[in-house]
């Protein structure tokens, strides 16, 4: 006997997402001109028999995308003077109850003046509009349109009952994907064959950890037809701290993506590139690629020249971790307030401390400590010390053991209440290690020869088997760049994300396979100008090859 799952009452969760202020719930609202150039990217003109067509909006606010999309069902329809029932043309999700009001007054407004009785708006507008959470609402049929803004709202802004809720139905939920992972997963679950989505939101999930199952959603089942990049444009009403990308998505056999990048926006400019991308018009604004989507991999959809090298150093040498170099974070306590001080004035036993060394230590490329240490609650062999034989460590602890215990890690643990995040392990600190920060414009590689444990601001790579001075050069000749901005997420002012799952993708030849002379080269010479030919040779870099290296962005 097959026993059912307990019903749980979400309607509270839900009211408390729906109630937050616009930043809360994730609203952005996008400006006319886009709008107009995702529905003619999308084909939803009004030369189109619209009134056949059935568009999806899953989070429709204020009216920003509905809106213009009635104002063009109206023109065609009115146009084709037909009769047809358009009960079915739309369904408009939205959260927030003061939205779903305003702007159901603006649509009835708009179908009065096409002369429409308020019977008939009433009957229209009741099917068109569904007051509730777009992820939780059953919806039938399919679709051949979904076009919107979905919203911008981080897991940590969720009702945890309502999180759980949303994990057991969706499957791109992963990792820490934003809420607006799993509307393109709805949306794109309802198209029908040869449906678009077409979407402006966050372009992290193209590249990041957590888009991987949404990335292999889109190549086993979609196409991404086209792609436009909108970071540092003006596509919205306000400044965003998101990277926006506009995606059309079809179900469709793979084919072309056609990508730009960073449009005017202004109407006739959009109206252009619409026709272009839509069109596949031959021009210097729009460029064309295949094979964008492969499994879950990282969509590659700029710096050409960069990923013909990077796919000819992928296919003839290891990656950095398969030529024995470990890529490591630093720790991450949970609260460095506590944890984290000067290092001489911690009031705890000498061997319960460690030097601890951040990202300010390192800015001017080599190593400038600034005295900082931390705690270190764990044994050799990882297990937390016993304070009954650490009076000192106790008394600081018990000091703050109400911040302590209030963190996650502790109220999962409470038994091991007093540990940190991530584990401390001396012996990492006596290892030599080279240290990258997060965000850097280029690969900032600093050597630390084994004196300092490295705060979570930092990345470090060891290796038994490379000399990591040698190594040093390696990242900084341009290697490190060329494979990090291909992979990484855009960052404003040109900056990169120097992060694990990046810096894992460098390729890298074993020690033991370098020749000697540059094995030299590399060891003992201090100009990194003679560095980088070396490291060029090394990889067998042609002359064009080593162009597309030194001209990255």
């Amino acid at each position: 006997m097959q026993m059912s799952l307990p019903i749980v009452d979400l309607s509270e969760a839900v009211e408390d997402l729906a109630s937050g202020s616009e930043v809360d719930r994730g609203a952005i609202f996008t400006r006319r001109e886009v709008v107009d150039f995702m529905l003619d990217l999308a084909g939803y003109t009004t030369d189109q028999p619209l009134h056949t067509f059935r568009v999806l909006e899953p989070s429709f606010g204020g009216g920003d995308f509905l809106i213009p999309i009635v104002e063009r069902l109206l023109l065609s329809y009115l146009g084709h003077n037909l009769r047809d029932d358009l009960t079915p043309a739309i369904r408009a999700v939205e959260i927030h109850r003061d939205s779903v009001v305003a702007t159901r007054s603006k649509l009835a407004h708009l179908l009065s003046q096409h002369g429409l009785t308020q019977a008939d708006q009433k009957i229209i507008l009741d099917s068109w509009l569904i007051k509730g959470d777009f992820l939780l609402t059953e919806l039938s049929g399919r679709f051949t349109h979904a076009i919107g803004n979905p919203p911008y709202v981080r897991q940590e802004a969720i009702p945890t009952e309502l999180l759980a809720e949303y994990r057991s139905r969706y499957s791109t939920i992963y990792d820490r994907a934003d809420l607006y992972v799993p509307f393109i997963e709805k949306c794109l679950s309802h198209l029908s064959t040869n449906g678009a989505l077409a979407f402006i939101c966050a372009d992290r999930w193209m590249k990041n950890k957590y888009g991987g199952p949404l990335r292999r959603m889109v190549s086993e089942q979609f196409h991404l037809a086209c792609y436009v990049d909108m970071v540092d444009t003006q596509a919205f009403h306000s400044e965003v701290s998101a990277y926006p990308a506009i995606t059309l998505i079809k179900r469709v056999k793979s084919g072309t993506t056609r990508i730009a990048c960073k449009p005017d926006i202004n109407k006739a400019a959009l109206t252009k590139l619409a026709a272009q991308l839509r069109d596949g018009t031959d021009d210097d604004s729009v460029f064309e690629i295949r094979n964008v989507a492969q499994r879950n991999e990282p969509w590659i959809l700029k710096l050409f020249p960069q990923l013909a090298v990077a796919r000819r150093l992928e296919a003839d040498f290891p990656s950095l971790e398969e030529a024995n170099c470990k890529v490591g974070i630093g720790v991450a306590t949970g609260a460095d307030k506590i944890y984290i001080g000067d290092f001489q004035s911690m009031e705890v036993e000498p061997d319960r401390k460690l030097p601890l060394i951040k990202t300010a230590d390192i800015k001017t490329g080599k190593i400038d400590w600034l005295g900082h240490g931390v705690i270190n609650p764990f044994t050799e062999d990882g297990s937390l010390v016993n304070l009954e034989e650490y009076p000192l460590l106790a008394a600081y602890l018990e000091k703050h053991v109400n911040a302590i215990k209030r963190r996650n890690c502790a109220q999962r643990n409470p038994n091991n209440w007093y540990r940190t995040i991530d584990r401390i392990t001396p012996t990492l600190m006596k290892k030599p290690k080279l240290l990258i920060p997060d965000i850097k414009g280029d690969a900032h590689v600093v050597l630390d020869e084994g004196h300092f444990y490295p705060h979570h601001n930092l990345y470090y790579i060891t290796s038994d088997d490379w000399n990591l001075s040698a190594l040093k050069k390696v990242l900084e000749s341009g290697i490190a760049r060329l494979f990090v901005s291909l992979y990484s997420t855009s960052m404003r002012g040109g900056f990169l994300r120097f992060q694990a799952q990046y810096i894992r993708r460098i390729r890298l030849p074993k020690w033991c396979d370098v020749p000697e002379h540059i094995k030299t080269t590399l060891v003992k010479e201090s100009s990194q100008t003679i560095c980088t030919e070396a490291v060029f040779e090394l990889y067998r870099l042609s002359t064009k090859e080593r162009e597309a290296i030194e001209i990255q962005p």
